[in-house]
């Protein structure tokens, strides 16, 4: 049985409760702490019971789905407080339309299981894909002080390297600069990317540096869940520090907003892995974590 949560006052109590269950409840926390600040994807919050819920699904409405194959529109935010026994309410058709090309995004690896079940059942394949979760030291210390307490981070100011102000300039992203992020963005790269990519220019705030042509050389986007995302630098002007400046002062203007930001880097990716860390950025390994359905 699916309950829908309506108006601001239950949907403040679930920020609440999940604020309580961090860093596993982030994904889906930090979409709810933007559904509670206007709602700007036009999202709604499922449970399965209240308010002592154990699974929560965050969603488009469903006149917004209206595109089978429009994986980034068709996104779920899933939390559960037993993620073992959630397989049931999630296989629900009323919930999720497995018909369609969809992806789930959780911080919790242990949905895994319950996903790769369902895909036997219900004939779909699925990609998962598993990065780092990175949560900026000042955010960790507001939302989860205790992930603090294990990890050897100086609480000291960090130190940005200053670019050249006569050829750089910080600015903000235009949605026409989204062609270019979708050249460069590992998830993107295609006409339904590009349009939500040009979704979240128009709606959060971005940063950008902009080179000598006036033009984005270096950027750094939000998402309706409170990610940093689709950070990147032209090829032509990286090893310049371009990327970290961008992202601390964009982390620093989110922050500001009250924003519980966070991101993500690709094990893989061991430069990005170390700037998260001059940052001050703390990981949480294994809890990003992406599955891509495709129907049979």
């Amino acid at each position: 049985m699916m309950l829908p949560l309506q108006g601001a006052q239950m949907l403040q109590m679930l920020e609440k409760y999940l604020r309580t269950s961090l860093p596993a409840a982030l994904k889906v926390y930090g979409t709810v702490f933007h559904m509670n600040h206007g709602n700007p994807f036009n999202l709604k919050a499922l449970v399965d019971k209240w308010p002592d819920f154990n699974t929560v699904v965050v969603c488009p409405q469903e006149q917004d789905m209206t595109d089978d194959l429009d994986h980034y529109t068709n996104t779920y935010q899933i939390y559960s407080k037993d993620p073992q026994n959630c397989q049931e309410f999630l296989g629900s058709p009323e919930l999720i339309n497995w018909k369609q090309h969809l992806q789930i995004q959780s911080s919790q690896p242990s949905l895994n299981e319950a996903i790769q079940n369902l895909a036997a059942i219900k004939s779909f394949r699925v990609k998962h894909t598993q990065c780092i979760l990175y949560m900026p030291f000042d955010v960790a210390k507001k939302l989860a002080p205790f992930l603090l307490e294990s990890k050897n981070i100086s609480s000291s100011g960090v130190e940005i390297k200053t670019f050249n102000q006569e050829m750089f300039q910080l600015s903000s992203m235009d949605v026409t600069h989204a062609d270019l992020v979708n050249k460069f963005w590992y998830f993107g790269g295609n006409e339904r990317s590009q349009r939500f990519i040009e979704r979240c220019i128009r709606t959060f705030p971005s940063s950008c540096v902009l080179g000598p042509e006036g033009t984005p050389v270096s950027w750094n986007l939000m998402d309706q869940t409170g990610e940093m995302r689709m950070a990147a630098t032209l090829p032509e002007y990286r090893q310049q520090g371009l990327v970290s400046y961008m992202v601390y002062i964009h982390s620093q203007k989110l922050g500001k907003l009250g924003f519980p930001t966070y991101s993500h880097v690709d094990y893989k990716n061991e430069s990005m892995q170390r700037m998260s860390y001059k940052q001050r950025h703390i990981p949480i390994p294994r809890s990003w974590n992406q599955w891509n359905c495709v129907p049979l």
